[in-house]
């Protein structure tokens, strides 16, 4: 099986774009190929995409896109994988090259989430529950998002203010983010012990408050990947992909016999490390999906970076920083950067290339000395998730 590396990235602001999806698409294509040193020369596009059908009223995308940048006759598909299509996408590419089926192939993320309002972004993206057992009785995302929240305290003893914490970490590091959908600073007085906090952060899905949700977001995210072997055809020198991981668990949130146990997470980065050849101690930097805050300090806890109800601790000695001894979503996470759904696994890996090569210190928010880095896709609430693992030779 042959080795994998990036060798261009390519990223647009997220937020509100006024642009059509194949061009949002096609921008940060652009850029990952520009990055590359290339204009040409791509064997197969996958296009990571949720909500096309549904929002923007367009299917084929993959295709589409590869005919706006006259990428013609290359082999095109789209992925979709819910709120994880970004890093299945990944994974279908190193499946591609691995297999000597391709030598060169681009990856694209991308959605235009913000062309409908807000109820409808989140209905759409419930569509990915049961429709019988949850959908049908007006279960969306946040929903889980809060119940899995106030189940975890129970157990574990978070409190509201480490989750402001972590608020107040994804602002700092998504202001330093050129692409990041959120620009403000944000402080614990003015999102959670304020005088007047339930105006300025209301509840949303009890205990879950405002500024622990991502926003609802446009934008892009690209990668171009080759095999190793013909690495040196490209400008940038390559980030090898070291594992990759995938696991499910049931549809049905209900089903599991621990609704805290994030049974996929854990199983995808198992599988992750033992395909690198390493532990969670080698792990430099990660980009962990956290849609809802409390998923970043659950995932780093499934992951191995913390024993189980420990995360918090770490929250409050600033492990978690850029400078601290496990830094986590360096981007400003979902939570701050933003959450185009079909964009989001690409845009993990995108960041964790950008601190593998140091390219993140120009924005002063760059991880020191990093070797490996650790992105988490989290599919559905939990029942379809990919862990990638890029090493810097």
């Amino acid at each position: 099986m042959r080795q994998v590396g990036i060798v261009g990235i390519g990223h647009t602001k997220f937020g509100r774009m006024d642009f059509d999806l194949v061009d949002i698409l096609a921008w940060s294509s652009l850029e990952a190929m520009k990055d590359a040193g290339i204009s040409g020369g791509i064997d197969q596009v996958f296009v990571a995409n949720m909500g096309a059908g549904a929002i923007n009223h367009q299917t084929a995308v993959a295709s589409a896109l590869v005919s706006r940048i006259f990428l013609e006759p290359a082999m095109a598909e789209t992925v979709e994988n819910g709120p994880a299509s970004g890093a299945s996408a990944v994974k279908c590419a190193y499946m591609a090259i691995a297999s000597g089926m391709a030598d060169v192939v681009l990856v694209t993320g991308g959605e235009r989430m913000r062309e409908v309002i807000p109820w409808k972004a989140t209905d759409f993206v419930a569509t990915l529950t049961h429709p019988d057992a949850e959908y049908a009785y007006g279960v969306t995302l946040p929903a889980f998002g809060g119940m899995y929240t106030r189940a975890y305290m129970e157990r574990y003893g978070l409190e509201e203010r480490h989750l402001a914490m972590l608020a107040v970490k994804a602002h700092r590091n998504a202001e330093r983010n050129p692409f990041a959908h959120i620009e403000e600073m944000a402080s614990m007085g003015g999102i959670w012990d304020g005088p007047h906090r339930d105006v300025v952060n209301p509840i949303m899905a009890d205990p879950l408050r405002l500024y622990d949700m991502c926003p609802v977001s446009d934008g892009a995210a690209s990668l171009v990947l080759c095999a190793m072997e013909v690495a040196d055809r490209f400008k940038k020198k390559p980030i090898r992909v070291a594992g990759i991981g995938q696991a499910t668990d049931t549809h049905c949130v209900h089903n599991r016999e621990d609704i805290l146990d994030l049974k996929a997470v854990r199983l995808a980065a198992e599988r992750a490390y033992t395909m690198a050849g390493i532990g969670p101690k080698d792990v430099s930097c990660a980009e962990l999906h956290d849609a809802f805050l409390i998923l970043e300090v659950a995932i780093s806890e499934a992951v191995g970076f913390f024993k189980p109800g420990e995360a918090k601790l770490a929250i409050e000695r600033g492990e978690t920083e850029i400078r601290g001894k496990r830094p986590i979503n360096t981007s400003g996470g979902l939570k701050a950067k933003g959450h185009p759904v079909g964009a989001t696994g690409v845009s993990q890996i995108h960041e964790l290339v950008k601190q593998l090569r140091g390219e993140a210190a120009k924005e002063e928010r760059q991880v020191k000395n990093p070797k490996v880095g650790l992105a988490v896709n989290f599919g559905g609430f939990g029942n379809n998730v990919v862990a990638t693992i890029l090493a810097k030779e």
